[in-house]
């Protein structure tokens, strides 16, 4: 054989060697090698074969045509499913084998004759599944010839990918329930990767099925062929390629239960096209609703139910021995409907303040006396002194990420002084083990939902009514440290911060269900702010990767979960620009989103860090928008701008009361910076708080350094 061809061959069998099912980020690829080699056979030499399936052959000896091939019959994967527009050669598998057990009550006959794309349209409708968004393309025209005119679920076409993962993440945030996207191969399924890698940040349930070229083409470089399951093995929880259209049903199954268990998170399924083409001919054993579990991991069960029960004893006993508690509760409070209604009721039982993280807002009502708002870079000054000050921290569902913490070796001092000395300290309930530990270092941590085990701690708890010390110190806190800016002035533009105040009191007044998306950026975080946050999952926003352009299509995922509700998307210019073009999916899914656009024309975040520590260099920063009322009309929507901070109430109630979906563009104060802000390499306490004189300093410096441009 040539040494070319014995390197196509190579090339081929590493294209496979990663087509595996994954788990957690864990290869489980048993047998790729000689599995992958029997449907090469044909392609190769005699003498290759031998060395390569058959390492105990030596390179000398001969072999016997009648070994090899009893060799290639041992080892042998299953054949593959036919090829797309080629009739199904016969084979006997696991499952035809059962097929002469028919009258069997473990078998599932109700399948028999659907195609694989009728089964995907099946299980949806077995899953509940209301909501399907995705984009068409080759090799997944199966599946969409197969939901042609489906009354199972609602389909929602987007302008792109990616904006169908973040309309899947809007609608799982939004409804608790998993969001499904449906794309084809190559660069279809590439446009998603960025939505997982969001998803997964923020343990948000998405189910993602992507077309594949058939299995006969893979690793052949052919058109639209791209490695999906190599790719997301690091933004998924778990992915698979279904190879046989007997097993798609249980790998749906499967899909949807582990993007709903333990941390919530993406999954993926790759369809190849002969697979979703093929018909079912045999009935599939009953699907089941729970994961396989192994005794060994039901001895961990005992084990951890175990260490469970003492960790909460003891955290009881610091809750109430502590002089000084604090509350940080991240999004897995939210991941139960029961679980802000458990964060209240430990707040009162025992008169404990209340910090959440940027994804947990409206978990606890902000006009409760015990809220501390927002912690972390761009939170409430109070928050964070409470929380360098607190001898108890009790997180509950966060993971301690850097926007939260700032420097860690400043992090909580008086907690950690107190843990040595065995009175406070931090206690961390959390259901991923990976995060246990891996930032800050916990005194006691309560593995597992945070809800199930709040239950179990409630009863163990003293009531107290009240701490007159403690909440001395954090009025005195708030009192000197609100949220503070620049107010207008006469001939000034409008402030960021006076508009979605203004919003807030003027959306919260209507009586309607309100839920606010947003991208990221400076708008962000002063919506965080300047927002008044009293109800759980009305706050939408992309937090740990940081995705610009995730507000316009996770606010239209949002409506289609609540169609009577009030959604805003507060976005900036910067950020809209990424996914603008959603807004025609707007108009076409019939969802009266709203758009409030804060336009300063420029990248406003990066530009404040560059006024900070880079001396006012702004490279690169400042775009050229398009005509965004234009825009917004030549999509179909209501277009309106707001310049006057006396036209601010009459704009923003018209534009509420609009009933389709319509954007307000707002021109607002540029080089405005989000305050108060711990730079990085900071403890938590030492934030950069709003002052007149700095802020009139900076503007004359800037002024000089760009020589009048800004």
């Amino acid at each position: 054989m040539s040494l070319s061809a014995i390197s196509r061959t190579r090339s081929v069998l590493s294209k496979w060697s990663f087509q595996s099912t994954t788990l957690h980020n864990r290869p489980c690829a048993t047998r790729v090698f000689t599995r992958t080699l029997a449907p090469q056979r044909k392609h190769l030499s005699t003498s290759f074969i031998t060395q390569a399936s058959s390492p105990k052959h030596k390179r000398s000896e001969k072999v016997k045509p009648n070994d090899l091939d009893l060799e290639f019959e041992q080892n042998k994967r299953p054949e593959p499913s036919p090829s797309f527009d080629v009739d199904p050669a016969p084979k006997l598998d696991g499952t035809a084998a059962n097929a002469k057990n028919a009258d069997s009550p473990d078998l599932d006959h109700t399948m028999i004759g659907m195609t694989g794309g009728e089964i995907f349209n099946e299980m949806m409708r077995r899953k509940n599944v209301d909501t399907v968004f995705g984009y068409p393309g080759g090799a997944i025209l199966p599946v969409y010839d197969a939901i042609y005119n489906s009354e199972n679920f609602k389909f929602v076409l987007p302008r792109h990918e990616q904006g169908a993962g973040h309309m899947a993440e809007g609608y799982a945030r939004a409804s608790g329930k998993p969001g499904v996207v449906l794309v084809t191969s190559g660069p279809g399924a590439t446009n998603v990767v960025t939505p997982m890698a969001d998803a997964l940040a923020d343990g948000v349930p998405m189910v993602v099925f992507t077309g594949q070229v058939p299995t006969s083409a893979i690793g052949t470089d052919a058109f639209q062929e791209a490695d999906v399951i190599g790719i997301s093995r690091s933004c998924t929880k778990w992915n698979v390629m279904v190879k046989s259209v007997d097993e798609l049903p249980k790998r749906i199954n499967e899909a949807f239960e582990i993007a709903m268990s333990g941390r919530p998170g993406p999954v993926l399924i790759d369809l190849p096209k002969d697979v979703t083409a093929a018909v079912l001919k045999n009935p599939i054993p009953v699907l089941n609703n729970s994961l396989p579990y192994t005794a060994i991991s039901n001895i961990n069960q005992i084990i951890q139910r175990k260490f469970l029960s003492e960790n909460i004893q003891e955290t009881a006993k610091l809750i109430n021995m502590a002089k000084k508690p604090v509350i940080y509760a991240g999004a897995g409070i939210l991941s139960n409907l029961n679980g802000p209604t458990l964060l209240k009721e430990l707040s009162e039982r025992s008169q404990i303040p209340v910090t959440t993280t940027l994804q947990a807002l409206g978990a606890f009502d902000q006009q409760d006396p015990k809220s501390l708002d927002m912690l972390g870079m761009h939170g409430s000054a109070v928050a964070n002194l409470a929380i360098q000050n607190a001898d108890l921290i009790i997180a509950l569902g966060g993971r301690f990420d850097d926007r939260v913490t700032g420097n860690i070796s400043k992090f909580a001092p008086e907690a950690r002084k107190a843990a040595l000395e065995k009175r406070g300290g931090i206690v961390h309930f959390e259901i991923s083990p990976k995060n246990i530990n891996k930032v800050v270092e916990t005194q006691i941590a309560l593995e597992g939902d945070v809800t199930e085990n709040l239950e179990i701690l409630l009863p163990l708890i003293k009531s107290v009514d009240e701490r007159p010390e403690w909440f001395a110190q954090i009025n005195q806190w708030k009192k000197a440290y609100p949220y503070e800016y620049m107010r207008e002035t006469p001939g000034s533009k409008i402030k960021p911060q006076t508009v979605i105040s203004r919003l807030s009191d003027i959306a919260n007044s209507t009586g309607k269900k309100v839920i606010v998306t947003t991208g990221v950026g400076q708008h962000q975080m002063w919506t965080a702010q300047h927002w008044t946050w009293r109800n759980p999952r009305t706050f939408i926003t992309s937090g740990g990767l940081g995705t610009m352009g995730y507000g316009l299509p996770a606010a239209i995922g949002a409506q289609v979960a609540f169609p009577e509700a009030l959604v805003i998307d507060i976005d900036g210019d910067a950020s809209f620009n990424m996914t603008l073009t959603e807004l025609s999916s707007a108009v076409q899914a019939n969802t009266p989103i709203k758009i409030m656009l804060l336009n300063n024309e420029e990248q406003g975040m990066v530009t404040q860090w560059q006024t900070l520590f880079y001396e006012h260099r702004y490279s690169h920063t400042h775009q050229m928008n398009p005509n965004f009322q234009k825009l917004a009309e030549a999509m179909g929507l209501k277009a309106m701008k707001l310049k006057e901070y006396e036209q601010i109430d009459s704009t923003l109630k018209e534009f509420l009361e609009h009933e389709g979906p319509v954007l307000l563009e707002v021109e607002i104060e540029k080089k405005v910076p989000v305050l108060p802000m711990v730079p990085a390499g900071k403890g938590l306490d030492e934030f950069m708080y709003f002052d007149p004189k700095t802020e009139k300093e900076q503007e004359k410096i800037r002024f000089e350094r760009t020589e009048g441009k800004h």
